[in-house]
């Protein structure tokens, strides 16, 4: 029996899909779509209903959990990307490109490079001015 869903176009498109959605470009461009249809509707006519919309409030209240998005996406999808780095950051460690201190010079002296041009271009632009002890450097403790 031959359905629509056994046709040999549709087992293609299902195969296509599949092999799209393992693609770890796919989460990253998923993401940057959907920020800058964020930009826009924050910045379009059409902003009061972005507003309500980041502050409808979801959650068990129960729990206390009953938050707005914006604290969801904040807080929670935040949780959820550091844990899948740091569980990607250990296999890198173990098994992939950092687990000899060889291969991971190179990666670590970049990470090393991005902190500290960051902070000379904080000294540089803020130099002399009061805020010139800040030093926000991005890395986490």
């Amino acid at each position: 029996m031959n359905t629509d869903v056994d046709s040999p176009e549709v087992v293609t498109q299902q195969r296509w899909l599949k092999r799209i959605m393992r693609d770890e470009t796919v989460g990253g461009v998923l993401l940057l779509v959907c920020a800058i249809v964020a930009l826009v509707w924050a910045n379009s006519s059409a902003h009061d209903s972005y507003e309500h919309f980041i502050h409808y409030t979801v959650g068990p209240a129960s729990l206390h959990l009953n938050l707005p998005l914006h604290i969801w996406a904040a807080d929670g999808l935040l949780a959820i990307f550091f844990f899948v780095a740091g569980v990607e950051l250990k296999h890198e460690f173990v098994s992939g490109t950092l687990s000899t201190p060889r291969l991971a010079a190179i990666p670590m002296a970049a990470a090393f490079g991005g902190m500290l041009t960051s902070g000379l271009i904080f000294i540089a632009i803020n130099h002399g001015s009061p805020v010139a002890q800040a030093w926000g450097l991005p890395i986490s403790d």
